[in-house]
């Protein structure tokens, strides 16, 4: 399940990841705003991804693999910062090795520490 986050700071987009990511909530709740902010620039993006995630199902991660490599890409400069708040021990090493492939500035926090990385996010 795909869920907008609210409660950010301006300038902020954000979202909770729980249970299995289906193409139809990738494509109608996460694509939308991903695009606009894409189109505005200065994107610092906030995932609060939780211990059920269920990754995503075969339909979402299509659909995230043609995001991350058409719009995304071409788009790189667009992203400032990105925040991952999990306390899966998986979610945080895979941002420990990835992070510099990122466009933008990335980071990791463990659960109690969200707003924090909200704080970063704009700061």
């Amino acid at each position: 399940m795909i869920e907008v986050l609210s409660d950010l700071p301006d300038g902020a987009l954000g979202f909770r990841f729980s249970g299995p990511i289906s193409r139809e909530e990738y494509v109608n709740i996460l694509l939308p705003p991903m695009k606009a902010a894409l189109e505005q620039g200065g994107i610092r993006l906030l995932f609060v991804v939780e211990d059920d995630f269920g990754w995503f199902q075969p339909g979402a991660f299509w659909e995230d693999l043609k995001f991350g490599l058409g719009p995304a890409l071409s788009h790189h400069k667009a992203w400032e910062r990105i925040a991952i708040v999990s306390d899966l021990d998986w979610v945080r090493h895979a941002m420990g090795l990835f992070a510099w492939m990122m466009p933008g500035e990335a980071r990791a926090y463990p659960q109690p520490e969200l707003e924090s990385a909200k704080q970063w996010l704009t700061a």
